[in-house]
Order: structure tokens, then C-alpha cells, then sequence
């Protein structure tokens, strides 16, 4: 296939029809998946499992984990992707981090995922408050690894080291979409500060994992996708998560899916990634930034010394239609 070539249209543009085969399954039940939640709503915390509409709430729930979302449930920003509101937000809550930890501790999270919402509002946008969440996570459970998803900070350098100070393992920022497509989706964000955030993560921390994200789906090239991969690496970026667009609710305020690509595609897309030089990449119709974070970031460790045999990815219990590594 040619690179400058648009993807070929799986199906025909998504306005209110159903969805394809491949993104229908089953949705788990149970008691873990009530205790998660019962945990959850008990020490008031948000997460972008529920705040974002996640479709894989229920599966990550049954198996007793979640992402945390941090600084309230109200963002600054309105991107036509998101599904979190908008407004006016409130003040930190002061104790937001040890009730994160209990939670942490209760779900014996060996892998604690953080992100938030964006805080334009705040003098450093809410870098304090993340470290101070980080630094719980690990008073608690010293041996987990902690992973944040951070808005683009405006790419203030000392907000980037406040985070990183605390010593998280994974700094994730997502570029979301190719640049052609920001004005119209992420229309406060910029394209170049994304990468510069990553960039000084790994400046400031030369061993910190550094990890982004890219959905699918809106109307991007080959071409485009292909350009976003090198300039990630081109920033030293370790970790890339490619996932499917869908609209989280009808109306106008969101973007409409534009296509929807098929499992055989994000294969080949993991693959072309894998060849730009990520250490891992996930890439499949349901793959999130913290879908299995944990196994990826296994996989990067592990493509660090030899690549994670196919016995250990079979017992991983994760259907590659589902979530494809490539490490």
C-alpha cells in the first residue's frame, strides 16, 4: 500500500447507524465489577472511566482497576473528542490524593494509572496536585509503578518537572490526532507544544518511559499517521497507544466518526509504528491510553532484553482484536 494514500473506507461515514461487528461484545458483570465501583463511589472519586464514557469501563472494572481522574470533573477546554464537561471547575481537593492511594491500596493496584482534567485556571495548571498524588501512590504501595496522563501543561518546563519530579515510571501525553485535524478537534490545543511537553519529560528525567496516544478514525492519511509516529520518536517517545474514535454522544458538540478501521488494520498500523522505533505499541479497534497499561509498559520493558514470547502474550488473556501489542 502507498503511504500518501487515505486509508480505504472500512465503512461508510458513522452518522447514527450501527456499529460494526468488530467493535460489539459482551459486556461483563459481576461482583468484582460492583465492588470496583462501590469502592470508587465511596472515597468520591472520578474516574475517566465513567467522566469520559469509556467502553471498556466495565471489562477494566471486573478486573478490579480504573483510572484515576484527578483535579474535579470539570475541564477548561471543550475538545470535540472529549466527553468530560466543560466549566467552570472547583478548587483542588486537599485530601484528593490520600483518598486516591485507599483506593489504589483497596484494588492492590500493582500499576496506578493518574490523569486529569485540564486546569487552565490554576497557576501551574495543576503540576502540584499530580505530584502530590504520585507521591501518595507510592507512600502506600512502593512497589507499584505509576503512570500519568497529563494535559499540555502550555509546556511550561517547570511544570513538566514538577511531575516528573515525583518520580512517576510512565509520562503520557496524547497528541490525539494528526496536526491537519487540531484546529477542528482539539481546537485550544497545539500540535508542537504536544510534543515539546514529551520532549522535556525526557530531558528532565532521561529514564522516564514516555508514552502518547492517537485515535483513529477522524478523517487523517496514512501519510499523516506515518508523520505523527516519527515525530514522536523524533522527541524520544517510548510508548504509542492507536485506538478507534467514537463519537461518545450524539448531537452536533462532537465530532462524527469519519470511518471505522477494521482489527486487520490496526494491525498493520502497530506494525508500521514498531518499524519507526517505539519499544511497544498498542494498537487495536478498543485500545485507550490506559487500556492494559500495565502489559504494555511489560512489553517495553521486556523489548528491553528480549521480546515477550508468544506463550506470555496468549496468557496475557487479551484478544489481539481487542488490544494488539507489537514489542
Amino acid at each position: 500500500m502507498k503511504n500518501s494514500a487515505h486509508l480505504p473506507i472500512a465503512d461508510p461515514p458513522a452518522r447514527g447507524r450501527r456499529l460494526p461487528p468488530w467493535l460489539k461484545r459482551p459486556l461483563p458483570a459481576g461482583e468484582a465489577l460492583l465492588a470496583t465501583r462501590k469502592l470508587i463511589n465511596g472515597l468520591k472519586l472520578n474516574t475517566v472511566c465513567v467522566e469520559a464514557r469509556c467502553p471498556n469501563r466495565s471489562e477494566c472494572w471486573s478486573k478490579r482497576t480504573a483510572t484515576f481522574m484527578i483535579l474535579g470533573n470539570h475541564c477548561t477546554r471543550r475538545c470535540r473528542f472529549c466527553a468530560v464537561k466543560h466549566g467552570p471547575p472547583s478548587p483542588p481537593a486537599e485530601d484528593e490524593p490520600q483518598r486516591l492511594a485507599t483506593a489504589a491500596v483497596q484494588l492492590e493496584l500493582r500499576h496506578v494509572v493518574i490523569t486529569s482534567v485540564t486546569r487552565d485556571d490554576l497557576p501551574d495548571e495543576g503540576a502540584a496536585h499530580f505530584a502530590r498524588c504520585i507521591r501518595a501512590v507510592k507512600d502506600k504501595l512502593p512497589r507499584a509503578t505509576v503512570e500519568v496522563l497529563v494535559p499540555d501543561f502550555h509546556a511550561r518546563r517547570e511544570c513538566v518537572q514538577t511531575v516528573v519530579g515525583a518520580a512517576p515510571e510512565v509520562f503520557n501525553h496524547n497528541v490525539e490526532t494528526v496536526p491537519s485535524l487540531h484546529e477542528r478537534i482539539r481546537p485550544r490545543a497545539d500540535y508542537p507544544r504536544s510534543l515539546e511537553i514529551l520532549r522535556l519529560a525526557k530531558e528532565l528525567r532521561p529514564r522516564i518511559c514516555t508514552k502518547s496516544g492517537l485515535m483513529v478514525g477522524l478523517g487523517e492519511t496514512r501519510a499523516e499517521l506515518i508523520q505523527v509516529f516519527r515525530d514522536l520518536r523524533g522527541v524520544g517517545c517510548d510508548l504509542l497507544t492507536i485506538g478507534q474514535y467514537l463519537k461518545p454522544a450524539s448531537g452536533d458538540d462532537h465530532a462524527s466518526v469519519e470511518r471505522f478501521y477494521p482489527p486487520k488494520e490496526f494491525d498493520e498500523l502497530g506494525r508500521l509504528a514498531k518499524e519507526v522505533g517505539f519499544a511497544a505499541v498498542a494498537s487495536g479497534p478498543f485500545v485507550r491510553s490506559s487500556y492494559f497499561a500495565e502489559t504494555l509498559l511489560s512489553a517495553r520493558v521486556a523489548s528491553m532484553s528480549e521480546p515477550p514470547s508468544s506463550e506470555k502474550r496468549e496468557e496475557s488473556g487479551i484478544s489481539k482484536h481487542l488490544f494488539g501489542i507489537i514489542a
